[in-house]
């Protein structure tokens, strides 16, 4: 498939506010991305030809959630397998505590801890080498998951289902409104062994058809938390817990305002580089 290279220019620059950004550019449809930690290289993003729109990119610049000056320029991608290219130089590894490591079929000397998670993460999000995404799976590994129904919302690659999956839940539910992440998910499955996980192309709009739930991961973005807040209350089942990510550390009285507003306690919050993690419960 062609592909299109975009290059973003961002001040101030950073690898937070790359971060951000590429989050806000996963709502254009751009999906995968070269990010500078040190702030110091602008932004590459990858978008596949036929699904990008200008009108669309404007639109999610022009909400971008803190005060930057961004700037862009785009020419087709050369013509290789982008996919092959992401998974070899763009993803290593990852051991969680001792716990948990998240490797791809590719990598060599894997060690064999308690949870072993295979992912070929492709062009989707979700490899776990995000604080977002590190801090959500050390709540599953650190709360009760046996015999929970559980929902993995905005689930990328599906790591945190198949992690819970591992864990015990016995029936579990993801959701992605990326078509290419919910095939992403099926073949994390096969590749994980599990047939308990039920991936559907959608987002919270399809979720009065589907639960209740004990718990629900939502690690998306503020925006998005902040609009389907009710919606994942409204299926989370009394003495559930909700843990959601994806946005700043500062932004937790605005989730915690909300979530109280509909009904939930708060129960503990954590973050990494000024990345938040925060649990509710519904009592």
């Amino acid at each position: 498939m062609k592909y299109l290279e975009y290059t973003f220019n961002i001040s101030p620059n950073s690898g937070d506010m790359q971060d951000i950004l590429g989050a806000v550019l996963a709502d254009a449809g751009f999906d995968s991305f070269v990010k500078d930690e040190e702030g110091k290289e602008p932004l590459k993003a990858y978008i596949k030809k036929d699904e990008f729109s200008e009108e669309r990119l404007k639109e999610v610049l022009a909400d971008f959630p803190l005060p930057a000056e961004i700037s862009y320029e785009g020419q087709e991608a050369e013509d290789k397998d982008w996919n092959a290219e992401w998974e070899a130089n763009f993803f290593e590894p990852l051991n969680i505590d001792n716990r948990c490591v998240i490797s791809a079929p590719f990598h060599k000397d894997v060690p064999t801890v308690e949870y072993n998670v295979k992912i070929n993460p492709r062009m989707s999000f979700g490899s776990g080498h995000h604080e977002t995404t590190s801090q959500m799976i050390r709540e599953i590994l650190n709360n009760p998951m046996e015999g929970r129904t559980v929902l993995d919302m905005g689930c990328g690659t599906s790591l945190l289902a198949i992690l819970a999956s591992m864990r015990g839940a016995t029936a579990l539910t993801a959701i992605d409104n990326d078509e290419w992440c919910v095939l992403n998910s099926k073949e994390n499955f096969e590749l994980n062994h599990l047939s308990n996980i039920e991936v559907f192309l959608g987002d919270a709009s399809i979720l009065p058809q589907i639960g209740p739930f004990d718990v629900i991961l939502a690690n998306i973005h503020l925006n998005i938390i902040l609009a389907d807040m009710e919606k994942y209350v409204s299926r989370l089942n009394v003495g559930g817990l909700l843990f959601v990510s994806g946005f700043y550390y500062d932004d937790l009285p605005r989730i915690k305002a909300e979530a109280e507003r509909l009904g939930l306690t708060f129960d503990h919050a954590g973050q990494e580089r000024n990345w938040c993690c925060a649990a509710f419960r519904k009592l």
